[in-house]
């Protein structure tokens, strides 16, 4: 195949399909029909030899060649659209955008006020939905436009998107905000208050466990587990302003993020230990779809939630910056 006789708007067909995973979905991206869309990829297969995209229940699923090209043909096409149509013409504070935005409760609690304090004073036009997390999996959703932005606590997720497995060929894209760190809570006179936490003090307590599926098993069970014990949880909840207030009036204790804390509301009918073990580093990133990395508006929501980190949590010094670039 030479190079001079491709034709350059299969590319960017291909560049839509990979940024979608779904042929449906790339098809309304691009303005096209489903089949023409097909048969641009039928005569792009033909002009490299190879499948690139295969079928699968759930849209396609690249080949090792479509793989490798991806990236080379995204960079390029970002660079055109960059020379071709510039953002210089963007007015947030005449902008009308509604971003669907899915968090914790307790995330959203602490995040939202000054988010809001933003969109009063510089883009009144913008509007936000927010969508119940109920999952450590937002990739679907993402994927499905179902929502704009992720905001959590996504351990196998980064992990892959950092370098692991499948991350050369993810259209979704991540950004660190902060790190905070696990902490035991309970009661402020509970029996365990008076003295350090030891770990058979912890595992003699009976456990609370914020689970979004409802599993009855997490991280510090995990943790627990490699040292030969384990704890009871006596009950699981999906909110963690809940579980604030179910410890604050029980004998239960349970495990937070330190920097969540104050979403409960009953900071003053709490207090903090530090756990007996030791726990992952809680790293909060931010998740969004390769369709919106260009978005003028999609890029000011994101400057602002990560300026937001500073105001809410770093300030306060409840939780530790991104690291730098």
């Amino acid at each position: 195949m030479s190079f001079l006789t491709l034709d350059l708007n299969l590319l960017r067909v291909f560049d839509a399909v990979m940024t979608e995973q779904n042929l449906t979905r790339a098809a309304s991206r691009l303005a096209m029909t489903q089949p023409a869309v097909s048969n641009a990829l039928r005569r792009l297969r033909d002009a490299l030899g190879d499948e690139l995209l295969i079928r699968t229940a759930h849209g396609v699923k690249p080949t090792l060649r479509a793989e490798t090209l991806w990236p080379a043909v995204r960079h390029a096409l970002s660079e055109l659209e960059e020379a071709i149509a510039p953002e210089q013409n963007f007015d947030i504070a005449i902008a009308q955008n509604t971003f669907r935005m899915a968090m914790a409760d307790a995330t959203a609690a602490l995040w939202l006020p000054a988010l809001v304090r933003s969109i009063e004073r510089e883009a009144p036009g913008l509007t936000i939905r927010m969508v119940p997390l109920t999952t450590r999996e937002p990739r679907p959703m993402l994927l499905r436009g179902d929502i704009d932005l992720a905001v959590g606590f996504f351990p196998g997720v980064v992990a892959q998107l950092a370098g692991g497995q499948g991350a050369s060929v993810s259209p979704i894209r991540h950004e660190q905000l902060y790190s905070g760190r696990y902490v035991c809570v309970m009661r402020k006179n509970h029996p365990l208050a008076k003295d350090d936490l030891t770990l058979d003090g912890y595992c003699s307590a009976n456990h609370l466990l914020v689970s979004f599926s409802g599993r009855a098993h997490g991280l510090i069970d995990e943790t627990l587990a490699q040292l030969g014990r384990e704890r009871r949880i006596l009950l699981t909840v999906n909110q963690f302003f809940t579980a604030g207030r179910v410890v604050a009036t029980s004998d239960l204790i349970t495990v937070l993020p330190r920097h969540l804390i104050a979403s409960t509301g009953i900071t003053g009918a709490l207090i903090t230990k530090e756990l007996p073990f030791a726990t992952p580093t809680v790293h909060v990133d931010m998740l969004w779809h390769e369709r919106d990395t260009r978005s003028p508006a999609h890029k000011w929501l994101r400057s602002h939630l990560s300026g937001t980190t500073r105001e809410t949590f770093v300030k306060s010094g409840i939780a530790t910056e991104k690291p730098a670039a």
